[in-house]
């Protein structure tokens, strides 16, 4: 089984910075790609950043220059450094994994979600 869990959100005023993280565990054999999502009351749930084996981390437009994705590959960890927080950014946070799994022996490509934490953008 894999797990993903998340941490980090909370209440913070306009203006200031927060850090998700999201540590996966379990039966990994690799990570293919890890992001972040985010889900606003009555709409959907939309990509934020995405960052993969290879390749620069991508944005949504909405918070490219004050967001920042990373990950520590020894500890299956990805990071979301949150900075210039707007009102519009609250919502719940979740995190996302492309995984590559082992079990019985196989390797399978499967997908997992975090729990969500919720960011709160309030004065």
């Amino acid at each position: 089984q894999v797990q993903l869990v998340e941490s980090g959100g909370g209440l913070v005023q306009p203006g200031g910075s927060l850090r998700l993280s999201c540590a996966a565990s379990g039966s990994i054999f690799s990570i293919n790609a890890m992001s972040w999502y985010r889900q606003a009351p009555g709409k959907q749930r939309d990509l934020v950043a995405t960052i993969t084996s290879g390749g620069p981390p991508n944005y949504a437009d909405s918070v490219k220059g004050r967001f920042a994705i990373s990950r520590d590959n020894a500890k299956g960890t990805v990071y979301l450094q949150m900075n210039s927080l707007k009102p519009e950014d609250t919502a719940v946070y979740y995190c996302h994994a492309d995984l590559i799994v082992v079990g019985l022996g196989q390797q399978r490509r499967r997908d997992y979600w975090g729990q969500g934490t919720q960011v709160t953008v309030s004065s």
